[in-house]
């Protein structure tokens, strides 16, 4: 969230918008989408929240996102997701295990490695 937040106010944006539905997967519980949350400081918009997996299909094969969503790419979902994700972190751990981290740098480091594709 804080990398798509960096890149939202190099670009103008008021907001970020994500396609999370809630409990899809173990990141998209409440107390997960809690911890999300706090990373960022402006707002979060969640259209798909209350979808189930064949609205949120339903939209994207409408809206032209559904064979670009479903291109083998390894992405931070593949590439970062554990074996056992908690479904119900507690914030003070995130924040604890982040402490561990130069996430400041690896933050950058995204935001300056960041490539735009226009596609249409």
């Amino acid at each position: 969230m804080r990398i798509a937040e960096t890149l939202a106010r190099k670009n103008g944006c008021a907001a970020l918008v994500t396609g999370e539905s809630i409990g899809q997967v173990a990141s998209q519980t409440m107390q997960a989408m809690y911890c999300t949350d706090a990373a960022a400081n402006m707002p979060i918009f969640r259209p798909l929240i209350a979808m189930d997996k064949v609205d949120v299909i339903a939209v994207a094969r409408e809206i032209g996102t559904f064979d670009t969503s479903t291109l083998p790419y390894e992405d931070c979902c593949t590439v970062f997701t554990p074996k056992h994700p908690k479904t119900r972190p507690s914030l003070e751990e995130v924040i604890e295990e982040e402490s561990k981290y130069d996430y400041e740098r690896l933050e950058s480091e995204a935001v300056e490695g960041t490539e735009v594709i226009t596609c249409g």
